[in-house]
């Protein structure tokens, strides 16, 4: 579709970062063009609208400015996903392997309430180490993972196939080869 062409144009490549080979997909100019914007966020809204999502947690940081306005859009409520340190109350914390090494992301104990239904966002699936340590950790807190979104797919790095493999559906709007 021409249009979903346009959207994937909105989206900045910066060779080169954070290492030499690496061409990482920026999604600012998206988020700064108003159209852009609104036409992701509806297109990644469209398959749950009219459903029943309780909860669309978000990974930080990008995650956050996307998975608030999912949530607005389908009167669900947001959870902020978080690096190590950050949320003020007693926290759940899970290890997760990155592109570049390891880290850890915590989520509030009560976040979410056993068997609600949560739709996991993010900009970008690369790896797939970030957003499957997020869906083990909101499992563990008892949250029924119906899907994860994400604007980018990088399918050569088979992250989008790992989230697959644990029974979580994948959407994505676009999709750039290499990594």
């Amino acid at each position: 579709m021409a249009e979903d062409e346009d959207l994937k144009a909105t989206v900045r490549t910066i060779l080169d970062y954070p290492k030499p080979g690496i061409m990482f997909r920026d999604i600012t100019t998206l988020l700064g063009n108003a159209r852009a914007f609104r036409r992701a966020v509806d297109l990644l809204v469209h398959p749950y609208a009219g459903g029943k999502i309780d909860q669309v947690a978000g990974i930080e940081a990008r995650g956050f400015i996307l998975g608030g306005a999912i949530a607005h859009q389908l009167s669900a409520g947001f959870v902020p996903i978080r690096k190590k340190g950050k949320l003020p109350h007693q926290t759940v914390r899970m290890a997760y392997a990155l592109e570049y090494g390891t880290d850890e992301m915590e989520i509030h104990v009560d976040a979410i309430r056993p068997g609600e239904k949560v739709i996991l966002v993010d900009d970008l699936i690369a790896t797939g180490g970030t957003a499957e340590g997020a869906v083990k950790l909101l499992r563990q807190i008892g949250a029924e993972v119906v899907a994860a979104c994400f604007i980018i797919d990088l399918p050569d790095l088979g992250g989008a196939d790992r989230l697959r493999a644990m029974d979580v559906p994948v959407r994505t709007l676009m999709a750039f080869g290499g990594h």
